[in-house]
């Protein structure tokens, strides 16, 4: 495979993960707006399923050598504070 090739899968591969988790940030936020609290166990189990699933692209890509694993790891970690920030706005209402 070509460098050029590798690195446009590269991307595309981390751009893909990257809108999977704005649309769970996404979906957690319309939750949260619309429907239910954080104590919820609806709000709880998307939570943990949506983001549990990610991590699992996450890892995947990463033994393809398609996303780098510190990326991997920064991408879930801006993720969970995202939604902390969200859980706490909620809260605060």
């Amino acid at each position: 495979m070509t460098s050029k090739i590798k690195v446009d899968h590269r991307e595309k591969a981390y751009e893909l993960l990257r809108k999977d988790a704005e649309k769970i940030a996404q979906l957690i936020k319309v939750q949260m707006d619309n429907l239910t609290m954080p104590q919820c166990p609806l709000y709880e189990e998307v939570l943990d399923t949506q983001m549990f699933g990610l991590s699992r692209e996450i890892e995947f890509a990463v033994r393809l050598g398609l996303v780098d694993e510190i990326d991997g790891k920064t991408l879930m970690d801006s993720l969970e504070r995202e939604l902390s920030m969200l859980h706490e706005a909620f809260t605060n209402k």
